[in-house]
């Protein structure tokens, strides 16, 4: 990393405040299994609950209190909190605790940082952590404070912070630069499949429910799959056949959470195109999970933020082993897949996914008996070189009968390039 703060311990007191304002509110329990995820150790939780956040400290001063007391008591290295808080509250809560102070997104980036494993992901992490870092840079100079100014004192401090803010701006210019590059191979990628019309399915979700073990089970490959949040960070894409459809390329990607900070959805831009230029998405969700169906809401409005939202999409209710139900298929008014229910851990259910799957990507197809008269040829020919021919056989007056079965879109293209009507045809049977 281009700007390290001093090593420290893991033992962190976690402050977490119930706020007035739904849109401000966070899940404790979250908190701490982020907290698990960092590696972190937690010796306190402080609760309590507030209609506005302070000005200087988010907490007030008798909360502050409570955790400089627990921090003294735990020997904590570290407070962590469960809220956004600005460069000046950080900074102010630093002095009064006298250890480092760390909020949730910060900690959110240290989990990326952890999980990077690719050119490309650790590049955007570094890049989220630098913009993030850029508005706290001056935590980093906290030897400067005593020169206060006087003779031959002026001017260091500020010119250090200038110069080390320069480096900075350089270092996020460079980065991005190389994330074009990568970006642009990722588009490439992306249109090469596009021309050879294979569709790409994008595994989507709130963090830890389940989607790499799921893409593990369809693809039988061994993508890192482990019980905490953000165990996955790099997308990975593989090939697999399914049905009447054939090669559909599968993506794991990041999972999602609670107000995922914007730094890391700018950053993760490239990676996050997956899902919102996919054919399909799969929306897998923790069925066991008591947030469910505020996970939905929230994994909805990052898909909505990163322009996915539009995407045709099938809910996929995961973790069924711990409901102890049967899998199945639901269907909307059309007799159309709209939520299959499965385990991944146990594969039960992932042979209806695959069907439902199928049924959803399947082009609409020209199915029937055509008739032709002798002298269509062409036409003929034409449908045996596109594979649409299933049965043929010839009457008394010598017309074929061809059994017919393609994709709408191949046969109107075939149409058209030999100059035919639809309302020319005969058909034996009507598709």
């Amino acid at each position: 990393m281009f700007f390290e703060r001093e090593k420290g311990g893991d033992r962190a007191v976690l402050v977490h405040l119930d706020m007035q304002e739904e849109a401000d509110r966070e899940d404790s329990q979250e908190f701490q299994e982020l907290v698990r995820s960092a590696g972190g150790e937690a010796v306190a939780l402080i609760q309590g609950s507030r209609s506005q956040p302070s000005p200087k400290y988010f907490i007030g001063e008798g909360k502050l209190e409570e955790v400089r007391q627990a921090v003294r008591e735990q020997e904590a290295d570290l407070v962590l909190f469960n809220h956004s808080l600005k460069p000046s509250q950080e900074r102010n809560l630093e002095q009064a605790l006298q250890c480092r102070v760390l909020d949730r997104t910060g900690l959110i980036l240290d989990i990326f940082a952890q999980r990077a494993r690719t050119y490309e992901g650790k590049l955007q992490v570094e890049l989220a952590q630098l913009e993030f870092m850029s508005t706290r840079l001056v935590r980093g100079w906290t030897h400067l404070e005593r020169q206060k100014g006087g003779i031959g004192l002026r001017g260091p401090g500020e010119t250090q912070l200038e110069t080390d803010r320069r480096l900075l701006r350089a270092r996020i210019s460079g980065i991005h630069r190389r994330l074009k590059k990568v970006r642009t191979q990722r588009e490439n990628s992306r249109r090469a499949r596009l021309q050879a019309e294979i569709p790409s399915v994008s595994l989507v979700g709130y963090t830890n429910a389940g989607k790499s073990t799921l893409f593990n089970r369809l693809t039988e490959s061994g993508v890192y799959a482990a019980d905490q949040l953000f165990a996955t960070l790099d997308p990975t894409l593989r090939r697999i056949d399914v049905g009447d459809v054939g090669p559909v390329i599968l993506a794991d990607t990041v999972g999602f959470i609670r107000h995922l900070p914007h730094k890391l959805v700018e950053a993760f831009q490239a990676t996050l195109q997956e899902a919102s230029e996919a054919t399909l998405l799969l929306h897998v969700v923790d069925a066991a999970s008591q947030e469910r169906e505020d996970n939905i809401f929230q994994v909805q409005e990052v898909l909505d933020e990163i322009h996915a939202g539009e995407v045709p999409a099938l809910l996929v209710f995961n973790k069924l082993d711990l409901l102890e139900q049967e899998p199945r298929i639901d269907r909307d008014e059309e007799g159309r897949p709209i939520q299959v229910w499965l385990s991944a851990q146990t594969g039960a259910g992932t042979d209806l996914l695959l069907q439902a799957i199928d049924e959803l990507l399947v082009p609409r197809l020209v199915e029937g008996e055509l008739c032709l008269a002798p002298e269509a040829t062409r036409l003929r020919a034409k449908l045996f070189d596109r594979g649409g021919v299933l049965q043929e056989h010839y009457d008394e007056a010598g017309n074929c009968h061809l059994q017919l079965r393609l994709p709408e879109k191949d046969f109107n293209q075939l149409l058209s390039s030999l100059d035919i009507g639809a309302d020319e045809l005969d058909w034996s049977t009507k598709p």
